[in-house]
């Protein structure tokens, strides 16, 4: 199985995000990014499927130059060769992202392509969806489960009130939800082997225009708790207070 998986360089979810000085932007200082956590879910299904079957997993990673760290990292889990789309800077929404990933896929020879089912930074849990439309290719989302044999895809995804089983043919698109696959930690080994795996880099074309960040800015704080009594007798205002200023009922 020849087979790619997108990843993308983000803020540690562990990091104290701050805005810019720009309004437009977070504060760089001291953020720590790494690969987006259903993104290493997707790579590490993807690697277990290519040392059962044979062929090779390629990651490719839409991101800035000191992307090449977490491209690293990527190598280090087991993928074979990697594709640095060099982001030029600007505003890019998913549909701007899917077009440089879909532009960089498109004529490429794999099986199947796995994304995260969203990053956490902008969790817009749309890109990978875009790309499997723009190739003209059919996608699963949510995956929990996934077996690839024989010209097709058995994909077990998450559904309200259940799960569903669905058979598709390859090549085709799926996005990885956690319980896929759980994350190995880099060997030694793996490391020290990744420092000599190809990068191949692109120079991702310019965006558009047509999108432009206005304005960041942390969510406001929550109002202080409140006491409204002790006992039943404090249940009538506990009620309305639910009612007209919390609006939960």
């Amino acid at each position: 199985m020849d087979l790619f998986v997108c990843i993308k360089r983000v803020p540690d979810s562990a990091a104290k995000i701050r805005v810019g000085a720009d309004g437009k932007a977070i504060d760089p200082a001291g953020v720590e990014h790494v690969i987006s956590p259903y993104d290493e879910i997707a790579l590490e299904r993807a690697v277990q499927i290519r040392e059962a079957t044979g062929g090779s997993v390629t990651v490719i990673c839409f991101g800035p130059p000191e992307a090449t760290k977490e491209i690293r990292q990527a190598l280090a889990m087991g993928a074979d060769q990697a594709i640095h789309l060099k982001d030029k800077g600007g505003s890019r929404g998913p549909l701007g992202v899917a077009r440089v990933l879909a532009g960089a896929l498109k004529g490429r020879k794999f099986d199947a392509i796995l994304f995260g089912r969203q990053s956490i930074d902008a969790d817009n849990s749309a890109v990978g969806i875009i790309v499997a439309r723009l190739l003209d290719l059919p996608v699963v989302s949510l995956v929990t489960k996934l077996d690839l044999a024989d010209g097709k895809g058995i994909a077990h995804r998450e559904a309200e009130g259940g799960t569903e089983v669905v058979e598709v043919k390859l090549p085709a698109v799926f996005t990885a939800q956690r319980g896929l696959a759980e994350p190995r930690y880099p060997s030694i080994k793996g490391i020290m082997m990744a420092k000599k795996k190809p990068i191949e880099e692109i120079d991702a074309p310019a965006p558009s225009g047509r999108l432009e960040i206005e304005r960041l800015s942390p969510p406001p704080a929550r109002p202080p708790g409140k006491i409204v009594g002790k006992g039943k007798e404090a249940v009538p205002d506990l009620v309305r207070l639910l009612r007209q200023e919390a609006k939960v009922i």
